[in-house]
């Protein structure tokens, strides 16, 4: 039977059996490191933890189940996913990836895999053409939609059409939007990342990452991957993602009721610039999600006036918080300058439109009278 994506965020699409014996309706937390065989030859399917582990392997599951792939790997953290994956990758390979990315991905590709010998080409994918940048050597273009922090969109199936027969990889970061909202492999993608800390664990509590294939070959050398490098999810952590994503349609659904009503509110403010929401009919990425994905999600980002506005919103809200990362149920304030994006050059963070008045805004469940009230309040 095939269940509608707000019940599978809590069961498989199988039916819904018991684990074990027990009728425990919470998945166990298998916090063992190894396990015990019968016998030569006798195994239980689990040998090392570093392998595999129940609980990591159920929680994979249901990953790999929303976003419709054949295979999901759970990871320590967003950047050790994609760190794994880049592994993928030899020296004298060409990547094309997309300039407004969040920083760490930014810090991973200029400190890390260029040293390896790994050639990369920044276009603005949403208006670029990919097709002028690809090379004898190209094997993958890599993609946010939207971005972080200024909220590009790109199309991805018609990206994915330009692919296809190319032999390239299209790898989709899907952390904004989560399973829930977009399922990138649906549309022609080949490989999903998410950082699993943000809207499918949904609690700021724990740190997670995923890839998701929707190909044998991939997935098997991406296992092969995690088991050598050892950055496999813990047992406890799996069981707190697998929490997570049993509220992540209803946590959605309202952080993203929420954004909409601050996005059209803060628009309307003095001193507020701009507002870069997809969800406003004026932003120009706003029909192609429409066509693509089932909402425009919790995330917006702002232009104040002036650099001395954007830092007194930051020290003067006080039921928004002024923190990193995105995605829990608390509405979170972000200065990209100084947090998510510090480590991205000055020439390419203003090319991108990352100034000091920017400020990105992770919009949570709290009422919204309540938000507006205290923008209201710093805004004075």
């Amino acid at each position: 039977m095939s269940y509608k994506i707000e019940t599978r965020c809590m069961h498989l699409d199988e039916d819904i059996v018991p684990c074990e014996k027990t009728g425990s309706i919470s998945f166990p937390i298998y916090q063992t490191a190894t396990f015990c065989h019968e016998g030569v030859g006798k195994s239980t399917g689990y040998d090392y933890t570093r392998l595999q582990n129940p609980t990591r392997e159920r929680l994979e599951k249901i990953v790999a189940k929303l976003e419709g792939g054949i295979d999901a790997l759970a990871f320590s953290s967003g950047m050790a996913a994609i760190t794994t994956l880049m592994e993928l990758f030899k020296p004298g390979d060409h990547l094309i990836v997309e300039n407004d990315l969040y920083g760490g991905s930014v810090r991973l590709f200029d400190h890390v895999n260029k040293k390896n010998g790994i050639e990369f080409t920044g276009l603005d994918l949403w208006k670029d053409n990919v097709e002028d940048y690809i090379k004898e050597n190209t094997k993958a273009v890599f993609v946010e939609t939207p971005t972080n922090p200024m909220m590009n969109v790109t199309d991805i199936q018609a990206l994915a059409d330009k692919l296809k027969d190319k032999g390239i990889l299209l790898i989709v970061d899907n952390t904004f939007l989560s399973p829930y909202l977009q399922n990138p492999l649906k549309l022609g993608a080949d490989i999903v990342v998410h950082s699993g800390t943000k809207y499918l664990g949904g609690h700021n509590d724990t740190l997670a990452g995923f890839i998701i294939v929707d190909d044998d070959e991939v997935s098997d050398k991406l296992r092969f991957l995690i088991k050598t490098t050892g950055a496999g999810l813990s047992p406890f952590d799996s069981w707190l993602i697998m929490r997570g994503i049993q509220t992540l349609s209803v946590r959605m659904e309202r952080a993203q009721s929420n954004a909409g009503l601050l996005a059209e509110w803060l628009s309307k403010q003095p001193g507020i610039k701009r507002v870069i929401y997809p969800g406003l009919s004026i932003h120009p990425g706003h029909e192609i999600m429409k066509k693509q994905a089932r909402g425009f999600g919790a995330m917006l980002t702002f232009e104040c006036e002036s650099k001395e506005l954007a830092l007194k919103l930051l020290e003067d809200t006080k039921l928004i918080q002024y923190a990193e990362s995105l995605g829990g149920t608390e509405t979170l304030i972000t200065y990209p300058l100084t947090q998510t994006h510090a480590d991205v050059p000055e020439e390419k963070r203003l090319k991108n439109g990352i100034t000091d008045k920017v400020l990105r805004l992770s919009v949570g469940l709290e009422a919204i009278e309540d938000l507006i009230a205290d923008f209201e309040q710093a805004l004075q």
